[in-house]
């Protein structure tokens, strides 16, 4: 991805946050999950997510007992283990990160789990999924920091 694309995603993103609200309450929500896939797909072909780790540096997946259990093996730990050493319960006593940036994170933005990541991992940013026009406030959530998410909302609106 360019500089000045990673640039430009984060001012679009502050100036369109009301009209992307305003536009995923309004949608065609049948049509715009059947065209989803397809904007997705022209979107990660601009995007390289290696470029920004955004997510990794400012959100915190959901970590499911099949994700501890297929993590913590991987990593030759006990699951409680795992679980002490990286994990805590938030308000919807689900199981996320204890901080960020990601303690898997490396310095070129790869990630050291990358094969047993987390599924909410592995499903980020949702961009060719129903939850990106179902769960709006997610959608929002992630517009604000992931340039996939605009990418794919700029060119929804498009189509209308």
């Amino acid at each position: 991805m360019k500089e000045e694309l990673l640039k430009s995603w984060k001012s679009r993103s502050r100036e369109n946050i009301k009209k992307y609200k305003i536009f995923l309450n309004r949608i065609d929500k049948a049509k715009a999950i059947r065209i989803l896939p397809v904007l997705h797909q022209e979107a990660f072909k601009k995007i390289n997510c290696l470029d920004c780790a955004a997510c990794c540096k400012n959100y915190s997946p959901r970590f499911k007992q099949q994700d501890i259990k297929r993590i913590a093996k991987s990593l030759n730990m006990k699951e409680r283990d795992f679980e002490l050493t990286y994990l805590v319960s938030d308000e919807d006593h689900d199981f996320v990160l204890q901080s960020k940036p990601c303690p898997f994170l490396e310095k070129d933005n790869k990630c050291q789990i990358y094969d047993v990541r987390p599924s909410d991992c592995h499903r980020f940013p949702y961009t060719d999924e129903d939850v990106f026009i179902k769960q709006p406030a997610l959608t929002l959530m992630n517009a604000s920091f992931c340039p996939a998410v605009n990418e794919v909302l700029e060119k929804l609106m498009e189509i209308k």
